[in-house]
């Protein structure tokens, strides 16, 4: 699925990418949101993951940035345990890793993944 990442990019089945996206899969289908803006770049609030609320996951997964710099909102864990989403946090490289190994072995899973810093 995720089949490369580095500082500043990702490639997604193939498709380079080299702006913060979201990967929402459901059912065996992969949609990839791209150019992906948070309210406040570093900061990740609720807000900023509507997509993903609406629909439901079962894991979200979020990449922090390749040094960690992005940072969760409290808000934002208690929004997904809310809506019992479990939520897996760390830095981009990381999270990458664990998207790859979930996918396959859930029902729905969504990926935000900071890029950069």
């Amino acid at each position: 699925m995720i089949e490369h990442y580095s500082f500043g990019e990702i490639t997604v089945q193939g498709i380079r990418y080299t702006k913060d996206l979201i990967i929402l899969c459901q059912g065996g289908n992969c949609k990839v949101y791209p150019n992906w803006w948070r309210k406040e770049g570093h900061f990740l609030q609720p807000e900023d993951l509507e997509v993903i609320w609406e629909a439901r996951p079962e894991y979200l997964i979020v990449g922090t940035g390749a040094s960690g710099v992005m940072k969760v909102d409290q808000r934002v864990i208690e929004k997904a345990k809310a809506l019992g989403i479990k939520l897996e946090v760390a830095r981009t490289l990381e999270a990458v890793k664990r998207f790859n190994e979930l996918l396959g072995s859930v029902s729905s899973l969504a990926g935000a993944f900071h890029l950069t810093c």
